[in-house]
């Protein structure tokens, strides 16, 4: 990617997976580890988790690493996600399990678009993986609809209650605004604009509702993972966003190409023919 930004925040908000893992005594706060139920020397694999993850996310800074680590992040949020699947089995007809699988697993498709564009792979290759992420993305934001839909009182109960015209109506509109841009990525209608506004808009939950908190508390581990999580799904939504720019400048740069060979084609082709004068004899 050309301006990788939003590979930088994945990467910091990958960082800070970790170093909240490491700072907390109480490592069993994890919910990805609870999932796994008692099994021995938990522990200690917390801190390993914690340290992909903080490796994971330095590598991605750097071109040469990007890559490697885009596939240490994605196999963690990728199994982080299956950890859910139990829950969701055992509970059907509760949607919170539904909700934690497809966070877990819209940070496991930025992961893949990540890798896919970050290194010498075939074309082809390429624009299937990214595909790919790009579709799973777009589904975990109809998931994050649906979430805020079945728990709107609750999403309304975060909004500020200083921010007008009331906390129901910034829940209602930010619902519909996740269910719209689910809609403009999974149909390509107006995407590009789409991924833009809900990476805002993800930013602007962190900064309005989780940065707060955080001051207001700054020992709940609940506050800065929600903080971390919030974070890391934006830079999901930038890295989609980034491919989308990206590949708008590939057709661009394509539709120039195939313009000044049409051209050069029909200059060659009917310009006028040049006639040689016979050489006078004397």
């Amino acid at each position: 990617m050309k301006y990788p930004l939003g590979r930088y925040v994945y990467g910091l908000a990958a960082i800070g997976f970790g170093i909240c893992a490491l700072a907390w005594h109480d490592i069993n706060n994890l919910q990805q580890i609870k999932a796994l139920g008692d099994v021995p020397h938990r522990e200690i694999l917390a801190y390993i988790v914690a340290t992909i993850e903080i490796l994971g996310g330095v590598a991605v800074q750097w071109p040469r690493t990007a890559r490697a680590g885009a596939v240490a992040l994605g196999t963690i949020y990728f199994i982080f996600a299956l950890l859910g699947l139990p829950h969701i089995i055992e509970h059907p007809l509760v949607y919170n399990g539904f909700g934690n699988f497809f966070e877990q697993f819209s940070l496991a498709s930025g992961a893949m678009i990540l890798y896919a564009c970050s290194g010498p792979i075939a074309p082809a290759r390429t624009a299937r993986l990214a595909q790919i992420g790009y579709y799973s993305f777009g589904i975990c934001v109809v998931s994050f609809a649906l979430e805020q839909l079945f728990y709107l009182s609750a999403t309304a109960s975060l909004v500020p209650k200083w921010i007008s015209p009331g906390q129901m109506f910034w829940a209602m509109a930010t619902t519909a605004a996740f269910a719209l841009a689910a809609i403009a990525l999974l149909t390509g209608f107006m995407a590009r604009l789409a991924s833009r506004l809900t990476t805002a808009m993800i930013v602007g939950f962190g900064l309005l509702v989780w940065l707060p908190a955080l001051f207001a508390d700054p020992h709940s581990f609940q506050n800065w993972s929600e903080s971390v999580e919030t974070l890391a799904i934006a830079a999901s939504a930038w890295i989609v966003a980034d491919f989308l720019d990206q590949r708008r400048s590939a057709s661009r740069a394509l539709i120039r190409i195939g313009a000044a060979a049409l051209v050069g084609f029909l200059v060659f082709r009917f310009q006028p023919a040049h006639r040689t004068r016979p050489v006078s004899r004397p």
